[in-house]
């Protein structure tokens, strides 16, 4: 491939320094506006109503009772609400009839002048059911369904050579099941959403049918999907998101609420309806990510070189909507082996639909994995990086296209001298230090670099030689404000200062959802090719009022090459020998990433990752309630999160690194990767301070209490 094809690399000036957040100090002074704080006048307050049962019908809903009490204004149900347009989402096709999915379903929604009325009518609204028997707990033993594919449109099975065969002349045999739980996003600022109709009669062309203030990662996705619901055209339907309180994938889809004000507010035309999720609505009503079983076979000789690699998986879904988290995808890509099989079946339960979250299938998908590898490298008798070095790929294992930049190996050996990684014991529970067993653990971390296709981008030259830059991006935390005007600057050949940005408001030009490490890379792209449009235009001295718009263009290098970003994660774990109570003082993630934009954002980006990591390892599940299907943690006492005492020194760092096959600015995005493989090196380092090994997570002192 001829460098011609490649992206057309813009130099760094603005990228590569650490400069401070554009919108730090709105937030910490508190006048950065989220969904439901913009002020709005004649406003309804909303609040949801939940189906108590799994299954069944609702025979009556005695809505006169609540319509009496001081302040409300109406309840919407199935026999009184706005019909949509479309039921292609049916996880949005709510109040539409008397039929209850899953318990925790949207069956009805007060209004009222103020929040506390709200809230006050729909704890006394009285619902009657004819149930059903329900289907509601997820069986590992169960034989599931296989889809027609999986998220992010994967195949859903692959089979190359003859596994069984190879699995049978293996010298040595892992073959191993391991867990993975139900777990919540939760993110800061919970789900909400804001919105008004326009009235009857109203002239203002400018206005359009349907706006509303929501917490999204994607104006315009969820603009195209509110449209199609309510049976308009995109352009009637605007969606403004300036600031996101962090999403995880939650906020990357449309959710019930956000239908539920639509509904709303086209009952109540020219009136706005402000609704917030409950932080215990939203264990129901936003998603989560669905519990794994992961069957996974690894053969190889007795140097642990991979001679056949097995991972197959069994996850829940919901009956109302398929969503098949793509856990074993990663494996096809990672470690070389000449047979290799993945698969994915699902078991439909009646129960709400999970979602994506961080890194979703890769990270789950990698705790069984490298939990497996490390089990391999002790029965091999071989360092566990010792064992990744022989089992390095040349090629993509699944596709045959070499790598872009896989430096995976570098990320291990720069670790473990930064980490002290020769002083770890070659056997598992050798090292006590007072009460504590110690213990040193290690996994890889991979994400693929997506091109994200579909971002547009407008550059305007503004008075004192300035410029607008506009993209429909979302920033949900992560610093897209100021990364976004980094790239700008660089593109424009100007200083930062000189750049200001306009996101997050379907007005401006078409972007993609933030998601999938692919924010920065498809805005960016975008803004790249609208900068050079503009100076090939109009020069690099022009007048006020000139502008330019473009799309990203194409990356022929996705098709020849596989772009993936890697790391490696490094934890020290202690368990009290009489406890069983788990710290982990040291963390370390050393990546792969492309060109590092901001490397003040990114490193939080990584720790933020890396966090979670120790969170699923440690402290993350969601408890789901067999008869009924609901999740019986349904806020931050019950659903366990780390604490600052719990997180001590997690420290990431990167290889100097810029990847011209990627795009224009020669990053691959850190956003995902920071989790993946940080769940396992925190297991994998229990099993050398113990040895106990883990087959699932959250791993409890109790697990590692010697058995009497």
């Amino acid at each position: 491939m001829s460098e011609a094809t490649l992206p057309e690399q813009i130099r760094a000036h603005a990228m590569g320094r650490p400069d401070r957040r554009r919108d730090a100090r709105l937030k910490v002074t508190g006048r950065a506006t989220y969904a439901v704080e913009h002020e709005t006048d004649d406003t309804l307050q909303a609040h949801l109503v939940l189906s108590t049962v799994a299954k069944g019908r609702i025979r009556q809903i005695h809505a006169d009772e609540v319509r009496e009490l001081p302040g409300v204004v109406d309840v919407i149900d199935h026999t009184n609400a706005p019909r949509v347009a479309s039921d292609a989402d049916p996880e949005l096709a709510i109040l539409q009839d008397d039929r209850v999915h899953y318990r925790g379903q949207v069956v009805a929604v007060v209004l009222a002048e103020t929040a506390e009325q709200a809230r006050a009518a729909a704890q006394q609204l009285r619902v009657d059911y004819d149930e059903e028997p329900a289907r509601t707990e997820f069986d590992a033993d169960s034989e599931g369904y296989e889809p027609d594919s999986v998220n992010a449109g994967y195949e859903t099975a692959t089979d190359a050579g003859d596994v069984e065969q190879a699995l049978r002349d293996a010298e040595v045999v892992v073959d191993e099941t391991y867990r993975t739980p139900y777990e919540h996003q939760m993110p800061m600022e919970p789900h909400a959403t804001l919105g008004r109709w326009r009235g009857e009669g109203e002239a203002d062309e400018d206005q359009p049918t349907l706006w509303l203030f929501d917490s999204t990662q994607g104006v315009h996705p969820a603009a195209s999907t509110v449209a199609e619901l309510m049976g308009l055209d995109a352009a009637d339907v605007r969606i403004t998101a300036p600031y996101v309180g962090g999403g995880f994938g939650s906020k990357g889809l449309p959710h019930p609420q956000v239908a539920t004000v639509a509904l709303a507010a086209k009952k109540h035309a020219g009136r706005w309806v402000r609704l917030p999720v409950t932080r215990q609505q939203m264990f129901t009503v936003t998603g989560y990510r669905t519990a794994t079983v992961q069957h996974v076979r690894l053969g190889a000789d007795s140097d642990g070189r991979l001679t056949a690699v097995d991972h197959r998986v069994l996850e829940q879904t919901s009956a109302i909507k398929e969503y098949g988290e793509q856990t074993a995808e990663v494996t096809r890509h990672v470690y070389a082996t000449p047979n290799l099989r993945t698969a994915h079946r699902l078991v439909e339960l009646d129960v709400s639909v999970p979602t994506w979250m961080r890194a979703p299938g890769v990270m789950p998908g990698m705790v069984g994995l490298e939990i497996a590898m490390d089990e391999l490298a002790e029965r091999c008798g071989i360092d566990p990086i010792e064992l990744r070095r022989r089992n390095e790929p040349e090629v993509d294992p699944e596709s045959g296209k070499p790598f872009g930049h896989r430096r995976l190996m570098e990320c291990f050996d720069r670790g473990a001298r930064e980490f002290g990684w020769e002083q770890r014991a070659s056997e598992p529970r050798q090292t006590l230090e007072g009460d504590w067993w110690v213990g040193l653990g290690v996994a890889t971390s991979t994400y693929p670099a997506h091109p994200a296709p579909g971002n547009t981008a407008t550059v305007r030259s503004e008075p004192g030689e300035r410029y607008t830059v506009a993209i429909g991006a979302a920033d949900i935390g992560t610093g897209a404000w100021t990364v976004l005007a980094q790239i700008a600057a660089d593109a424009l050949e100007v200083d930062a200062d000189r750049v200001e940005m306009r996101i997050g408001d379907t007005r401006d030009p078409k972007a993609t959802v933030a998601g999938g490490s692919t924010g920065t890379s498809g805005w960016g792209s975008a803004i790249v090719a609208a900068a050079l449009a503009f100076r090939k235009e109009h020069g690099d001295t022009p007048p006020p009022g000139l502008e330019a718009t473009a799309d990203a263009a194409r990356n022929p290098a996705y098709k020849t090459f596989s772009l993936h970003s890697f790391g490696a994660q490094f934890a020290e774990v202690r368990v009290n020998r009489w406890t069983g109570e788990i710290r982990v003082p040291q963390m370390l993630g050393v990546f792969s990433a492309g060109r590092i934009v901001n490397p003040r954002l990114a490193r939080s980006q990584l720790i933020g990752g890396m966090t979670m990591g120790i969170g699923a390892a440690l402290f993350e599940e969601s408890v789901r309630d067999p008869r009924f299907g609901h999740f019986v943690t349904q806020d931050l006492a019950s659903y366990h999160v780390p604490a600052h005492a719990d997180i001590r020194d997690v420290e990431a760092v990167w290889l100097d690194d810029v990847d011209p096959r990627a795009n224009p600015m020669g990053l691959r995005g850190v956003g995902e990767i920071g989790i993946v493989g940080a769940t396992a090196a925190v297991v994998n380092a229990i099993h050398h301070a113990t040895g106990v090994r883990a087959g699932s997570v959250p791993v409890t002192a109790d697990e590692l209490l010697p058995r009497s």
